[in-house]
């Protein structure tokens, strides 16, 4: 345990049963505290997979309800992602004062491994999935999760002696956090999202921010040298940075990673440059995907990964599941699954990446973003727009004229069924929604699933 301290005579309260949430609940009644877990929700889903809770000794599950007399008895609470800071429950009398910490905190206590952070608003999953399969391939022991697969407090469960544990870290995790270092911190980018959850761009960036709170002389960085809101976060912070960089050289004296104008990704330690890969060696799409390997390249030899090793990983890892994923190439039509793009900077990129003309899904539940800064990007490579869900009216008014622009009012069917009927030979019809999937499914993940089966029913 990274952080000694007693449960055993403590009252925990986990709010929100998800898949982090049981682990924590898991977790901290195998350390001995009394729990009580609760979720606002009762559906018969989670009814099973709570159910297992139930039968461990010292925990209390309710569901339907946060019980805010039993909550006011807790000595701690441990809230998971989905919960805002403003919801109604904090606000109860008994409540209010009770400490909080997210479920990231609480798995970070109970671990011994040093941890590779990985943050921003795009490429996460991305960066954070590569990072740990370069370290996994080179013979590395590593726990990968956080905001992805695993829970944190599913990994401090396994008791497994980690080489080093690689996180993906939302805003969300990062608001309740306390005693959270990493030892190696990778900041993406930064661009408006979830204003909906923090109530304010502000409120997201100084969440953000908190990745630096516990920075120290031996904290390492990982930080975009081209994002000029990632370096202000960081300026004045302690510990030392790598800098990666993908439309501009960087200065001679500035350590990290970039991409020549020949296409070669470089990286570059006291002077001396070594070169990784050329760029058309990797196996994702996009510039921004160029980023998050370097990124990634940067923080395996911030790991101490052998440069040779790097080169082998950035090679070899192969596109995530519904991020620019091709599912279908038919009639000389490629179909692409990037379900995973649920704001508009992610959508952006993903219209930079593709290079043939796009007929372009856009829709689902809105974060509170315009879409108006897709315009000039729309305007040079998007033939159609399919405009569905929640959002549809808000997308044609704000991009009406900017392109072909149809409404399609009718269920997710109906969606692809309208861009198979606009798509030309040699188009790329690209589920990329800059949206939240909640109006239609469960996730985003869903979202892209169907996408894919639709499109080609052998996958189902």
């Amino acid at each position: 345990m990274k952080i000694s301290e007693s449960w055993s005579d403590l009252h925990v309260g986990v709010l929100g049963l998800g898949r982090s949430g049981r682990a924590a609940a898991r977790l901290l009644a195998r350390s001995g505290a009394s729990v009580y877990a609760s979720d606002s929700a009762d559906s018969p889903e989670l009814q099973a997979q709570t159910a297992q809770l139930g039968g461990l000794e010292g925990i209390d599950v309710e569901l339907g309800r946060h019980d805010p007399e039993k909550l006011g008895r807790c000595d701690l609470l441990v809230v998971s992602p989905g919960i805002p800071p403003h919801a109604d429950v904090f606000s109860t009398p008994g409540v209010r004062g009770v400490p909080i910490i997210s479920e990231l905190e609480l798995g970070y206590r109970f671990i011994d491994a040093p941890v590779i952070a990985v943050t921003g608003t795009n490429g996460k999953t991305t960066t954070t999935s590569w990072i740990g399969f370069m370290l996994e391939r080179a013979g590395v022991s590593v726990g990968v999760g956080g905001n992805i697969g695993y829970a944190l407090s599913e990994l401090a469960e396994t008791r497994v002696a980690y080489d080093w544990i690689v996180v993906e870290v939302s805003s969300f995790q990062l608001h309740h956090v306390e005693r959270f270092e990493p030892a190696i911190g990778v900041f993406l980018n930064l661009c408006p999202d979830h204003l909906d959850w923090h109530g304010g761009v502000d409120a997201y960036y100084a969440d953000k921010a908190r990745l630096f709170d516990r920075a120290g002389p031996e904290s390492r960085w990982v930080l975009n040298g081209e994002d000029d809101e990632v370096l202000r976060l960081a300026e004045g912070r302690s510990g030392s940075a790598d800098y990666f960089r993908v439309a501009s050289q960087p200065s001679t004296e500035e350590d990290g990673a970039y991409l020549t104008s020949d296409g070669m990704l470089v990286g570059r330690q006291g002077g001396e440059e070594a070169e990784l890969v050329a760029k058309d060696e990797l196996k994702l799409m996009g510039l921004h995907n160029v980023a998050n390997a370097l990124a990634a390249s940067l923080a395996a030899t911030q790991a101490s990964l052998p440069i040779e090793a790097v080169r082998d990983g950035l090679r070899e890892f192969e596109p995530l599941p519904h991020r620019l994923q091709p599912v279908a190439d038919r009639d000389d039509v490629l179909w692409i699954n990037d379900s995973k793009a649920t704001n508009v900077a992610s959508t952006r990129m993903a219209v930079r990446s593709i290079g043939r003309p796009i007929v372009l899904l856009l829709g689902g539940r809105g974060k509170g973003e315009s879409f108006a800064t897709l315009i000039p990007d729309l305007k040079e490579s998007v033939r159609a727009i399919v405009a569905y869900g929640e959002t549809a009216a808000q997308l044609e008014a704000e991009l009406a004229g900017v392109t072909s622009l149809v409404r399609e009012g009718g269920p997710f069917e109906a969606v692809v069924k309208k861009a198979a009927e606009l798509a030309q030979p040699g188009d790329v019809v690209l589920l990329s929604p800059a949206c939240a999937s909640f109006d239609m499914f469960r996730d985003y993940e869903e979202r892209g699933q169907r996408f894919a089966e639709l499109v080609d029913p052998e996958v189902s």
